[in-house]
């Protein structure tokens, strides 16, 4: 496949798999309510990475603001930290890849800088996909287990884990609600993916660029004279010396 095509097509993917990164960090349904067996459904609750929200069946929505650094576990803060590192990565990543075009010429830039840019970008766009996949899956594994530990708190067990705060929360009945997957979740890891997927074709780009980039030295095949041409080359010298 043209370098050219890899190039572009890294690039397009880079540039979706960024804007779905920044969608799912901004997203406030990273783990929604989970409604199964709940008598009351007028309350729609859900939680993301900066607010808590509350959405009535009126229509009425109120958020709480997640504020403050002391306030939530080490994992939470870790998870923020990964998909903000994803975002910045991919963002800078698709700027660099604008100037590694090959389809697009500013003041001359020689054709090695250009696939050393997009090596850049290209490896800047799998580290951003490994951080916003990462952080994902990590808050799934925490939703994972605060629902295991309510439905055995509502249910005659017992137990204790969550976010430090943020997965857990007061409920009907003195029961524990229990929270499920939402859909940021599933937009961080198609961005991670997509986010991987453009970094692999910027790299395989970048190999390809580089061995068109080879120098090719003009040279000479030398071919030996056959033993005949060679004979009739000295006959003929001989006889010029004769007719001299």
């Amino acid at each position: 496949m043209a370098p050219s095509v890899l190039q572009n097509g890294g690039f397009v993917l880079g540039l979706v798999g960024a804007a779905a990164l920044i969608a799912a960090t901004v997203m406030n349904q990273w783990s929604v309510k989970d409604r199964q067996g709940d008598v009351v459904t007028s309350v729609y609750t859900y939680k993301g990475l900066w607010r808590d929200c509350e959405t009535a069946s009126s229509g009425f929505t109120e958020c709480r603001p997640l504020y403050g650094l002391l306030g939530f576990s080490g994992v939470f803060q870790a998870v923020r930290a990964l998909m903000i590192v994803g975002v910045v990565l991919g963002v800078l990543a698709a700027v660099i890849s604008v100037f590694s075009l090959t389809c697009l010429t500013m003041n001359s830039m020689p054709d090695t800088t250009k696939a050393k840019m997009s090596l850049t970008a290209g490896i800047m766009f799998i580290l951003g996909g490994v951080c916003g996949i990462a952080g994902a899956s990590i808050y799934a594994n925490q939703i994972v287990a605060s629902f295991r530990v309510s439905t055995n708190i509502n249910y005659g067990g017992g137990g204790g884990g969550g976010f430090g705060g943020n997965m857990q929360g007061g409920g009907l009945g003195g029961g524990i609600p229990r929270y499920t997957f939402g859909p940021a979740l599933f937009v961080a890891w198609i961005g991670g993916g997509v986010l991987l997927i453009g970094g692999i074709l910027k790299s395989l780009a970048f190999k390809g660029m580089v061995k068109d980039e080879k120098s090719h030295y003009p040279g000479v095949a030398y071919k030996p004279q056959s033993r005949a041409k060679t004979a009739q080359h000295s006959e003929e010298g001989k006889k010029d010396t004769n007719y001299v």
